[in-house]
């Protein structure tokens, strides 16, 4: 509710607002900012940032065709990595590169070399 002052209680008109009874807000505890913060190996991201691009540039070639017209395909580096052994590493990118009209092998070979000794890539957990 607002109270307006009378000209004569004060020189200027002033307006004072009233809290209705029983809506009085409790006081909110103050929060601590934290800081969120998620750590990775920066020589680990930089190769994969490396080997993404380096699959987008063969995939370009193997399609033979701008990077936007490429078929939508993922090759999902982690997922290889969580393969057992490279012969079900191929047989995935091989099934993904189905659609490719060139010869893949060397791609897959090229491709298994260079994700040898990567590590997946997972969000650390919260200590």
């Amino acid at each position: 509710m607002a109270a307006v002052t009378s000209p004569e209680s004060s020189p200027q008109p002033r307006v004072y607002f009233q809290t209705p009874p029983g809506t009085e807000e409790a006081e909110t505890p103050v929060r601590k900012q934290g800081r969120v913060t998620v750590k990775y190996d920066r020589k680990e991201l930089r190769k994969r940032l490396n080997l993404e691009e380096w699959i987008i540039d063969q995939l370009t070639d193997l399609y033979d065709c701008e990077e936007e017209a490429i078929p939508e395909l993922e090759i999902d580096v982690d997922e290889l990595l969580d393969m057992q052994n490279d012969g079900d590493r191929a047989a995935r990118v091989k099934d993904l590169l189905v659609d490719c009209y060139k010869p893949t092998d060397d791609f897959v070979a090229e491709l298994l070399d260079k994700i040898r000794g990567m590590q997946k890539l997972s969000t650390p957990q919260k200590k």
